[in-house]
């Protein structure tokens, strides 16, 4: 069974739809998505509804419950702020209500999934370095834990003499002596210096794992930005992935 691994589509339709093609073409089994279904991009309600089809496995994301207001955004910059404000305006009140019912956290498949940190889902801190890593994997038991939030794809690991490793290798078969925090990168706004979309598949029978990065009509979304009235920024940084 291959499990296809979203995360932070932030609203980008052109992304989402991107990746749901490929992901078709790796002939996906089912889906699970790691939160950040809105915020920054234009086609909020186009995505919740794509992403509702698709699955029941998803979690919250920061964006998600800032824009229910079940977390203070008070910390988020001015453009995410416009973002969520903007969003709260045309969001349609089934999603909304839909966006409010999602938890913050899940296991499936032995497998645990969390947008932020396995120590404090709700308080929506990162995980950048082997440091971080290092005390995230004291907080889940799983071989493994896919979370999202930075929007870069990694993988961290630790053995069983607690050294921590990182890579950021495209393809991955699990080993039985290590356990991983995997991150699987942006569908809707990459942050790692490559504007194409990334998800990962996760093959549940031989424990491996798969990044792709996808091509998309970026300029389509960046004019759904801009004809939005949303900060021009959002629409500048889809073209170089920062």
């Amino acid at each position: 069974m291959k499990i296809g691994i979203l995360s932070d589509i932030h609203s980008n339709l052109e992304a989402l739809k991107a990746v749901l093609y490929q992901a078709k073409k790796e002939h996906v089994d089912e889906y699970f998505c790691l939160g950040d279904i809105v915020g920054y991009g234009a086609n909020p309600n186009e995505c919740i509804d794509i992403v509702r089809e698709l699955t029941t496995r998803i979690v919250a994301g920061n964006h998600d419950f800032g824009v229910c207001n079940l977390t203070d955004i008070s910390y988020f910059n001015d453009v995410a702020k416009k973002a969520i404000e903007w969003t709260r305006t045309v969001i349609k009140k089934e999603n909304m209500d839909f966006l409010k019912s999602l938890p913050l956290a899940m296991e499936y498949q032995n497998v645990f999934f969390v947008h932020s940190t396995p120590s404090s889902p709700d308080e929506w801190d990162y995980i950048l370095s082997m440091n971080d890593a290092m005390r995230e994997f004291s907080f889940f038991e799983n071989p493994a834990c896919f979370v999202g939030h930075s929007h870069q794809p990694v993988i961290f690991t630790i053995n069983a003499y607690n050294e921590i490793g990182v890579s950021i290798d495209e393809l991955l078969v699990f080993n039985n002596s290590k356990r991983y925090i995997i991150n699987a990168g942006s569908v809707g706004q990459p942050r790692d210096g490559n504007p194409r979309a990334s998800f990962l598949v996760y093959n549940v029978d031989d424990k491996s794992i798969t990044f792709s990065r996808i091509k998309y009509d970026v300029k389509k979304a960046q004019t759904n930005i801009l004809n939005a009235g949303l900060p021009p920024f959002l629409a500048q940084r889809l073209g170089i992935g920062r």
